[in-house]
């Protein structure tokens, strides 16, 4: 006798898919660490790296061996990014105000010896799509495909001041505003207020919002096509206190001709 279908319950769907975000939330981990290691990582060292259990890190890499997004050199037992992933890298259309802003990136990493960052609107959160690093340690966490809060930071804020006020208004019904640091706006009226401000001015600053020790400058942009972004670069308080003002009229100055306004 056939056995009989019997449709998931809804709490069960909603595990499973949830088991399925979280892997492949745990693969991203895994495929990070990597990235920063192109000699490669041992198993006991990518389990460091993302703080899983080894049992948990072997599945997850094995399934990726199969695909080749992970390859084992042939002489060691350490894991290192795989061809897949370069084949996929190379099927990357360009945002098109990317190919606008480059320039504008080395420029001002060349110049200034700061990190220059490009960032763009998606699912709600500022991402970096970009990035010309600078002579100048800096200990962060934004890498490229970095999604950072739109509220908390100078990028993620520049963002906010392009988007319409009906724009702003849903987002405002979606968003809620977590404290990231004891700077952290979390108040929507104080936020609309900095926004209109960003509007006029032009300038976003982040003052340690989302990063104890961490200052940022960002200028909205729009592209030629009309794409919205923003060019960004973040400091040490320190530095930020002494060059904050000179970087703000390099970054005004480099961006003229492709700046945001309404």
């Amino acid at each position: 006798m056939p056995t009989k279908f019997t449709p998931l319950k809804a709490s069960d769907q909603r595990n499973r898919s949830g088991d399925r975000i979280l892997v492949l939330s745990k693969a991203n981990d895994l495929l990070m660490a990597l990235s920063g290691h192109p000699d490669g990582l041992s198993l006991r060292e990518i389990s460091l790296y993302v703080k899983l259990p080894r049992s948990t890190v072997r599945r997850i890499l094995e399934t990726m061996e199969e695909h080749n997004w992970v390859i084992t050199a042939p002489s060691t037992t350490t894991y290192r990014l795989g061809p897949t992933l370069a084949w996929l890298a190379s099927n990357i259309r360009p945002f098109d105000i990317g190919k606008s802003a480059r320039p504008i990136l080395m420029q001002l990493a060349e110049r200034t010896d700061e990190s220059a960052y490009l960032c763009v609107v998606a699912h709600g959160m500022a991402v970096v799509v970009d990035l010309i690093p600078g002579s100048y340690p800096l200990h962060t966490v934004a890498t490229m495909g970095t999604s950072l809060p739109l509220y908390a930071t100078a990028c993620g804020k520049a963002l906010l001041a392009t988007l319409s006020d009906e724009e702003l208004g849903i987002l405002r019904d979606q968003l809620k505003l977590q404290p990231l640091t004891k700077n952290t706006k979390t108040d929507w009226d104080l936020l609309l207020a900095e926004i209109e401000t960003i509007r006029e001015t032009g300038v976003a600053i982040d003052q340690e919002e989302y990063q104890p020790g961490i200052c940022g400058i960002a200028i909205p942009l729009r592209g030629p096509s009309g794409e919205l972004g923003t060019i960004s670069i973040p400091m040490p308080t320190e530095r930020f206190r002494t060059i904050g003002e000179s970087l703000i009229q390099q970054l005004l100055q480099a961006t003229q001709a492709l700046r945001w306004s309404r």
